[in-house]
């Protein structure tokens, strides 16, 4: 798709000044904004094996690395508190937060002493969706995500999942075991995957009803420079040619006829329709601080990431000092532009809302982006008070926000390429 394409190469574009983050020895956050809502996200870095995909900062698990990084978490936790902070959302992401379940049950019973925290999201791998898991977990989260990816098995195997997690057969069953303990169970799969063809994304989609999930999320993939090549040589090349008519299938399947299953709850989360509560965090809130070992933090307009090495982080935290290590300051135009996206991907933005917060209309403030969108076809409704998106500007808004993601992967990557040695030869051998 031409749109698709122009899209892609601007926001690529973009990508190299909005993502262009610089060293500091500023390891502070600003203080939070009265009134402000913020989310708290934790990272956790560890994972039993690495897969070829995965831009995230992990790192393979051994509890001499876990435990000492669960304390430094906690610490920061506090830090953050002592800074004025708090929150009624947490979620915690990886890497596998289950890793270590009972640092991670500690972790969450801290946040919920230390902040107001109302509602919990744990990612965790499908593996872990056993009575013992579980048992501890459902006093404690309400919003589960597991990791599926895929219900192929020749797929499983080729992500190097199907040992580690379990067949496609044995996923769903363990799903199914759940249905109903948790307020929302999301199901997170990727689509798109080189080896992956219509049939085999139909039958995903026959899964997920199947299970009768009440969320899911259907992510393009988004491979970074580094992370594509590793793909190439393990499960193929990625080519984003037929990407607009997988999302389209997977939109008609789960969002068309007269009774659906499924509702949007972004361009690319599916939710069910007795339930509100989002997969994307940077939907509900735009601001908030993110702890942990290579957690990206968004806030007063600055983008920050935290130290990837395992040893910086403890050394930081053991020293008083929060983990940022480098950060970036958007203009006023690089934030609009940030609303912009982030409000279209969560299918609605507040035209009054907008002008509150700069000052302009959205028209003035951004009058090539908004002038494309319309060309394009991508809005349909658009009167003085919001802007949404018809079908074709949901795949639009997918498009951007893959290219994003596929920005921030490559500041990953960087951050990956200057760790120690040591720590290099952890995750790449």
């Amino acid at each position: 798709m031409f749109s698709e394409r122009v899209l892609s190469r601007i926001v690529a574009s973009m990508n190299k000044r909005y993502l262009d983050l610089e060293h500091t020895d500023d390891t502070d956050y600003p203080a939070p904004k009265p009134g402000m809502d913020y989310m708290l996200y934790l990272h956790v870095p560890f994972c039993q094996r690495l897969c070829p995909y995965c831009s995230f900062n992990r790192f393979p698990f051994s509890e001499e690395r876990c435990v000492p990084y669960f304390d430094s978490l906690r610490q920061e936790m506090r830090m953050i508190k002592e800074r004025g902070y708090d929150f009624k959302s947490l979620y915690v992401g990886g890497g596998t937060p289950t890793i270590m379940l009972d640092e991670l049950c500690e972790t969450l019973d801290l946040a919920r002493d230390l902040f107001s925290i109302e509602e919990v999201s744990s990612e965790m791998n499908p593996n872990h969706l056993i009575p013992e898991y579980i048992e501890k977990l459902k006093p404690r989260v309400q919003r589960l995500s597991v990791g599926v990816q895929s219900f192929d098995d020749d797929i499983l195997k080729q992500m190097d999942r199907y040992d580690k997690y379990g067949s496609a057969a044995e996923i769903i069953e363990r799903l199914k075991s759940v249905e109903g303990m948790f307020d929302n169970l999301n199901i997170d799969m990727i689509f798109n995957l080189p080896s992956q063809n219509e049939d085999m994304l139909r039958h995903d989609l026959e899964c997920i009803m199947d299970v009768k999930a009440n969320q899911t999320t259907f992510y393009p993939i988004m491979a970074s420079p580094v992370v594509e090549k590793k793909m190439r040589e393990t499960i193929g090349e990625v080519s984003y040619e037929r990407e607009y008519d997988f999302y389209r299938i997977i939109d008609e399947t789960l969002t068309g006829g007269e009774n659906p299953m499924f509702t949007h709850g972004s361009a690319w989360t599916f939710n069910s329709k007795q339930m509100n509560m989002i997969d994307e965090y940077v939907v509900d809130y735009e601001e908030y601080p993110a702890l942990g070992s290579g957690g990206l933090t968004y806030l007063d307009g600055k983008l920050y990431i935290n130290t990837f090495s395992l040893r910086e982080y403890n050394e930081r935290i053991a020293a008083g000092h929060l983990s940022v290590g480098g950060v970036h300051a958007f203009t006023d135009k690089d934030r609009m532009r940030y609303r912009f996206m982030m409000s279209l991907f969560g299918m609605r933005l507040d035209k009054r809302r907008f002008e509150e917060d700069f000052g302009t209309s959205v028209e003035k403030g951004l009058p090539m982006e908004t002038a494309f969108m319309k060309r394009v076809g991508a809005f349909d409704i658009d009167d003085d008070f919001e802007i949404t998106l018809t079908p074709k500007g949901r795949y639009l808004l997918v498009a951007m926000m893959r290219q994003f993601f596929i920005g921030v992967n490559g500041v990953r990557d960087a951050a990956r390429a200057a760790l120690p040695p040591d720590e290099r030869e952890l995750i790449f051998g």
